[in-house]
């Protein structure tokens, strides 16, 4: 249900008792049993509670119990879609209009990526399947999508594809011997939370971890694949003389000074999407190698690691196919 905040007070959390320390909101409902009216929310002020202002746009909980009691309800956040929408128009807009054509095309590929994680990963893996093959099954399917519709059926794009498959199963199994190797377990809060949500259904924590690192790590070697066929395909049609050997030598070198920008885009990537937990870790008591080692951190250090060995083997095994393809061409 969704309303609009109209007051908000200091109040106390039980009534008459003076202690000040909630916030009371007033929100005019526009949906829902209490459609029309206005309702009070009692909100404790503590440092991990959000902050409400007039003219907010909220949602809330409705429990199914007495629609004019207040306890019926909760107040849950704020009202993001329009702002996403908005978001979602300019990057689609901005995309169209460098693209074209063929960033119309990346667009659909990222509605199919979409569509292939909702209907078939995410399906697949709370139904019991084992993350690690769903995900690589779901990877290669997005990769297929993606890469073809992208770029076009051509056997660049296909050495592109090759490239993609040969890394992916490296960090599938880079990821299934350290994950082991260093006991990741992979029952942070998260995943706890979601196993006590589905009952104890039969889910895999550490291989939502290895599920992860393959979903994770393969749009950075789209990227890395794509770009070293494509650069190799230049190369040779810029100098029809070249043979295979000179195209990977002059590939390779392009592809040294790309992988170090991959690798330290994936490291930032993980790092970023991690940066609350290593806060909270670093003010922890403990050294930095217990920071390091503790199981959430190392499960991020792990999915890093490995997702950038196989960045760096992406090159020379896409560079090399691509160059004996185009040297015959």
């Amino acid at each position: 249900m969704h309303g609009d905040v109209t007051a908000v007070a200091i109040a106390d959390c039980s009534p008459g008792s003076g202690d000040g320390a909630c916030t009371g909101v007033t929100i005019a409902m526009t949906d829902g049993p209490r459609a029309g009216r206005d309702l009070v929310q009692l909100v404790p002020n503590e440092p991990s509670s959000p902050r409400f202002a007039v003219g907010d746009p909220v949602t809330l909980a409705w429990s199914g119990g007495d629609p004019d009691s207040a306890g019926s309800y909760q107040l849950n956040d704020f009202q993001r879609a329009p702002a996403l929408i908005w978001l979602a128009a300019a990057f689609a807009l901005a995309v169209v209009l460098l693209g074209r054509l063929r960033g119309f095309a990346a667009l659909v590929s990222l509605l199919l990526t979409f569509a292939i994680l909702l209907w078939f990963v995410l399906p697949a893996i709370l139904s019991g399947g084992p993350p690690l093959a769903v995900a690589v099954t779901g990877a290669c399917l997005i990769m297929f999508v993606v890469l073809y519709l992208t770029h076009g059926f051509s056997a660049r794009t296909s050495c592109a594809v090759l490239g993609t498959l040969v890394s992916l199963a490296l960090i599938g199994v880079i990821g299934y011997g350290f994950t082991a190797a260093a006991r990741l377990t992979g029952l942070d809060d998260t995943t706890a939370n979601l196993i006590g949500t589905l009952g104890g259904a039969p889910i895999d924590p550490r291989g939502l971890v290895l599920a992860g690192l393959v979903i994770g790590a393969l749009g950075a070697l789209d990227d890395v694949t794509v770009t070293q066929a494509s650069a190799v395909w230049e190369l040779g049609a810029a100098n029809p003389e070249l043979g295979a050997r000179e195209l990977f030598s002059a590939g390779m070198r392009i592809g040294r000074d790309h992988v170090a920008s991959a690798v330290n885009t994936l490291v930032l990537a993980y790092a970023g999407a991690a940066l609350p937990l290593m806060l909270l870790f670093s003010v922890a008591a403990g050294g930095v190698t217990d920071v390091l080692t503790s199981q959430d951190v190392a499960t991020e250090i792990v999915r890093t690691l490995a997702g950038s060995i196989g960045l760096v083997a992406a090159v020379p095994v896409t560079t090399g196919l691509a160059a004996l393809v185009a040297a015959r061409r």
